[in-house]
């Protein structure tokens, strides 16, 4: 455990916004945790992965604790399938390329997707057809007000759209140690529903895809679309794709029949809020410090001085403009702090 204070997150959130964390704690191990509950230093905790889901408007009072719990066993195994155990503090994407190389299955297509293990939960992170919750078998975590560590089952945690139980009635209160995956073994069931990555296949002359196949491929489409965050600060896709009525778009549709959708479960319909946000006129768009990525709308990016605050602004001024022009809400998908 590494204690520091009045610690600058400037070099530790994708934005780069330079801001300072009163008392900054880096745990290594839940032992550590536990044990600094014991001592009664439970009071103002935030927990910081790895920066890339978060907006920070201001200096971080009280105490932020690093999630740097590592490790990836595979606990049981058999013919079909793995589950794997990964420590919270972990990277996303090097976990999907230890698994891609052991030709382990199932989160192929959440590639080079930025963040920690511990985080992917909160978020149920996911991409081009798959999400965490479609792997997920359990995790472990502390809780802040016993010190006890306890475990959650895939239905406790109540995954919905980029959404879970941490987000709602366990936020800011417990701590994510460990992960627990179901991944598995060939022949695997692959997924490629979404059309760029059928196309970049195709033009490849690749018929029978493998899991790298499919996660290069990934790869290649978020790096053509995305700015990397060492050169010009982003948190990726700003904003939820927003989920509307079947009635209500019909409405929509009337008036821009040109709107992309896709059908979800109880006469829900989605809209890419990329479409709506370019359709604004605002691909590109830069607004003093801040502005809309010129190859992606849905990505707000810092170009080099903007405060968070500056950030939290142009975005609710993106969606104001949203608002106007078709009826519609778009919500933020990062966290605002």
């Amino acid at each position: 455990m590494k204690i520091l204070k009045h610690k600058s997150l400037k070099e530790l959130n994708t934005f780069g916004i330079d801001v300072n964390a009163e008392h900054f704690i880096i745990i290594n191990h839940e032992n550590e945790l536990t044990d600094l509950l014991k001592k009664g230093n439970s009071h103002n905790f935030k927990i910081l992965g790895g920066g890339s889901n978060l907006l920070l408007t201001q200096n971080i009072k009280g105490t932020l604790l690093k999630n740097e719990i590592k490790g990836i066993d595979i606990v049981l195994e058999n013919e079909d399938e793995v589950l794997v155990r990964v420590g919270g503090g972990e990277n996303w994407h090097e976990f999907v390329m230890w698994a891609v190389a052991r030709n382990y299955g199932g989160i192929e297509n959440l590639s080079l997707i930025p963040g920690t293990v511990g985080a992917a939960p909160i978020q149920n992170i996911g991409a081009y057809g798959v999400e965490l919750k479609d792997v997920f078998e359990g995790l472990n975590f502390i809780h802040f007000e016993n010190g006890k560590e306890i475990s959650f089952n895939h239905k406790e945690c109540n995954f919905a759209y980029r959404n879970s139980i941490f987000k709602n009635e366990l936020k800011g209160k417990i701590f994510i140690s460990r992960v627990f995956f179901r991944l598995s073994k060939p022949p695997h069931k692959i997924n490629i529903s979404y059309g760029a990555i059928k196309d970049n296949l195709e033009e490849k002359g690749i018929k029978n895809p493998s899991i790298k196949n499919i996660s290069d491929t990934i790869i290649e489409i978020r790096e053509s679309k995305l700015p990397n965050p060492a050169a010009i600060g982003n948190s990726g896709s700003f904003f939820k794709n927003p989920e509307i009525k079947e009635e209500e778009f019909k409405k929509i549709k009337n008036k821009f029949p040109n709107i992309p959708s896709y059908p979800m479960p109880n006469n829900m319909i989605k809209i890419p809020a990329a479409w709506l946000i370019d359709q604004c006129q605002l691909k590109g768009v830069r607004y003093g410090n801040t502005g809309c990525y010129k190859n992606q709308p849905l990505v707000l990016v810092n170009y080099g001085n903007a405060t968070g605050e500056e950030i939290k602004s142009f975005s609710e001024r993106v969606q104001g403009l949203v608002k106007n022009k078709f009826g519609i809400s778009i919500s933020p998908e990062v966290n605002i702090w």
